[in-house]
């Protein structure tokens, strides 16, 4: 094989790869953020979970793209490892459809569709017709770059050196692991296979060898979601080793099959006896539905597996029990009065949760200990989450028939819910506070973090007061509440006069002068919000003093 037909080759992967790349960058462009819809919308069912997946792959035409989106999804909570299973299935399928359009020989036509391409892309204005265009210019490219494959590597069979190597794939065991690294080196398996199926158009690569390339290709393709989990938390983790499990899975399946019965062989290639492309594609395809309906029953054990491989840690154990709702419980079938009671304990315990991480923010000002800041962020999810339970729950209960009394107090709920999710994010401001004095290397004097401390201990026991009077409806600590506010406003104004002098004098660093007021700021608001929640039950009219002051 001369250099120019090595170098032919690497031209011709490199333009289909890009071509690949291309195509799959239009078609998520074109499709916009629906794609991303309709994978937060994947529900319990998991025909149609599967079905989902199928449809983004074949949208985007990349399984590594769904996976990678599915891999983010759960990682942030919007999708469970039980949907995330099936949907990873679906786009094994889906990704079979890229052998099958390259099955096709339209060698004689990709000059055209090249010319349709760069026209649409290059002169039209319209953003959905420029991204169609890029679909069209990346499915020329990708033909281009198979048919100097093609060309390169006729000269292969001729080769001593290349049969030889060719010789020892033809041990089973072999060929998979051939298929793994050549497809974890390619990051996609559509790639691979698609090459395999070039090689043996060319009559360079024996059937039987491209099936067991085939097998080991889809193994090979879990690499880009295993890199990629590893910045992402415990669940995104798990959804890359899920991954890795059901193709482990499958190609222990296949190989199984197609040794017992090899009869399933001899069909596939029935299917079009005489294009050995159209046969690797078909056995692409064959292979993937095969592994999804075997593998559909066994969802759930794939997904314990993976939690067995990588159990939860005892902190996180913690926090998925603070993420469950403990009081609210059959909210829409007990008596309105008692599911207005739950939501009032559920609310309060919101509460609780919220002052515990603005006590765990300020402790992190001082210690900078990356564990309790990462905490801080951990327990800011769960506030927000138990936000969104209870406040859909309140919602539903304000269609049913309440009596005038429940339906003020669903009401009034709602609002001490939202005072407490804004607690929660000023504690979480405290992180981004930590973050800015790190990124410029900036720190508070003694006296300063001693003076903020001072100002987030009358803060909190301001919010332990309100938080005792929401909690028993205790009306007669409400002076005792607005003194503890005053307190809190009066010493801002102190410590924020201090830190003037201060700044006049060289004695803090400008960045941390401007945190230090930042500071100072949410947590006075915190007072406010907190105070809000304890005239939540003085009266009907009373207005909310976060209100007042802003």
């Amino acid at each position: 094989m001369s250099m120019y037909e090595i170098f032919s080759l690497l031209g011709g992967v490199g333009l289909f790869l890009y071509g690949m790349s291309t195509m799959s960058n239009g078609l998520g462009r074109a499709a916009g953020d629906k794609l991303r819809e309709i994978l937060e919308k994947v529900t319990s069912n998991r025909i149609m979970a599967v079905l989902v997946g199928i449809l983004v792959t074949v949208l985007i035409q990349s399984s590594s793209a769904t996976d990678m989106m599915v891999i983010g999804f759960v990682n942030s909570g919007l999708m469970g490892l039980s949907q995330a299973i099936a949907v990873i299935m679906g786009a094994n399928i889906g990704t079979t459809v890229t052998a099958q359009i390259t099955a096709f020989n339209l060698a004689a036509w990709t000059p055209l569709i090249l010319f349709i391409g760069v026209v649409m892309y290059t002169f039209l204005k319209q953003p959905r017709v420029r991204y169609i265009g890029m679909v069209i210019l990346g499915f020329g490219m990708l033909f281009v770059g198979i048919t100097m494959v093609k060309a390169a590597i006729a000269p292969l069979s001729q080769s001593p050196a290349f049969i030889s190597f060719l010789d020892r794939l033809s041990n089973p065991f072999i060929a998979v692991l051939f298929g793994v690294a050549f497809t974890a080196l390619l990051q996609s398996s559509s790639s691979s296979v698609v090459i395999f199926q070039a090689f043996a158009v060319q009559g360079i690569l024996e059937y039987n060898t491209a099936v067991y390339l085939v097998i080991g290709a889809a193994i090979g393709s879990v690499t880009p979601n295993l890199l990629a989990g590893l910045t992402t938390n415990r669940n995104g983790k798990r959804t890359a080793i899920l991954n890795l499990i059901f193709n482990l899975f499958r190609a222990a399946l296949l190989i199984i099959l197609i040794n017992i019965f090899p009869q399933i062989l001899t069909f596939i290639r029935s299917l079009s006896p005489d294009n050995v492309g159209r046969q690797v594609a078909n056995t692409h395809t064959a292979f993937a539905i095969i592994a999804v309906l075997a593998g559909i029953p066994f969802m759930n054990s794939f997904v314990a597996l993976t939690k067995k491989i990588l159990p939860d840690l005892p902190e996180e154990t913690e926090l998925n029990e603070e993420k469950k709702l403990k009081y609210i419980v059959n909210a829409d079938s007990v008596l309105p009065a008692v599911a207005v009671r739950q939501a009032a304990l559920e609310t309060a315990r919101l509460g609780r949760l919220a002052n515990d991480n603005l006590v765990r923010a300020m402790s992190a000002l001082r210690t900078r200990d990356p564990k309790t800041m990462k905490k801080v962020s951990l327990y800011e999810e769960i506030i927000d989450h138990l936000t969104d339970e209870i406040s859909n729950s309140l919602i539903r209960m304000r269609s049913r028939q309440l009596s005038a009394r429940d339906a003020y107090k669903v009401g009034k709920l709602l609002l001490v819910i939202s005072s407490f999710e804004r607690i929660g994010d000023h504690a979480d401001n405290i992180l981004k506070y930590i973050a800015k004095l790190e990124e410029t290397k900036s720190s508070f004097s003694e006296t300063a973090l001693v003076e903020l401390e001072d100002l987030a201990y009358l803060t909190i026991e301001n919010n332990e007061i309100c938080l005792d009077i929401f909690e028993n409806e205790d009306k007669s600590r409400i002076h005792e509440a607005e003194e503890a506010e005053q307190a809190v406003d009066d010493f801002q104004r102190i410590i924020i006069n201090n830190h003037a002098d201060r700044l006049m004098k060289n004695e803090c660093q400008p960045m941390a002068g401007i945190v230090f007021t930042d500071i100072c700021t949410d947590l006075e608001r915190v007072s406010d919000h907190a105070l809000d929640v304890a005239f939540t039950i003085v009266n009907d009219e009373s207005v909310g003093y976060a209100e007042k002051e802003a």
